[in-house]
């Protein structure tokens, strides 16, 4: 049995955590790079709550509670601090956030990543639920988002149905979501 579907645009956190993006040091092209692909990947009216964040982990925390929490964000996807430099904490600050945690999406971004580049062994990328929001944290770099973003958007509108989110609708020329006949 499914949970009430929400009624609206959905509403999308999108994160960049960088101590040097948030600082101005160079160009955040991680955030950019997560709304280009949702802009082609989501065919359902959608409107974006964007953040740059340094990599601190009370601030992390702090930020995905506020977007899911207040602003009512169905859905928010993080990228940066996801690897295993001091600095990287990410994951630990979306599971301090999280009632469960969705460990296949970082399986599955891990898998599809280690096609491209072995060091995608290093990389931490998870997933969780906090309440009625869904929370995936993307690596980085702008083709490894879009390769994890496309590995995994196909489960991601049945998820946002079960948790009682908004409905997403996406592109089936770009991806094809899956939802079990009922």
């Amino acid at each position: 049995m499914t949970a009430k579907v929400k009624i609206g645009p959905v509403r999308i956190g999108i994160v960049t955590i960088s101590d040097r993006a948030s600082r101005g040091v160079y160009e955040d092209k991680g955030g950019p790079a997560i709304n280009e692909e949702l802009s082609r990947i989501i065919a359902s009216p959608w409107v974006a709550e964007a953040r740059v964040i340094p990599d601190e982990l009370d601030l992390i925390a702090g930020t995905l509670v506020e977007l899911c929490d207040v602003a009512g964000c169905d859905l928010v996807v993080t990228t940066g601090g996801t690897g295993p430099a001091p600095r990287d904490v990410t994951p630990e600050a979306t599971e301090r956030v999280c009632d469960k945690m969705m460990p296949g999406f970082g399986e599955l971004m891990r898998s599809v990543s280690l096609r491209v580049v072995p060091t995608a062994i290093l990389s931490r990328q998870t997933a969780g639920i906090r309440g009625r929001s869904l929370i995936i944290n993307l690596p980085g770099k702008p083709s490894a988002i879009h390769d994890c973003l496309m590995a995994v958007f196909p489960a991601i509108p049945y998820c946002l149905d079960l948790i009682g989110a908004g409905r997403i609708e996406t592109d089936p020329e770009i991806c094809i979501a899956f939802r079990p006949k009922s």
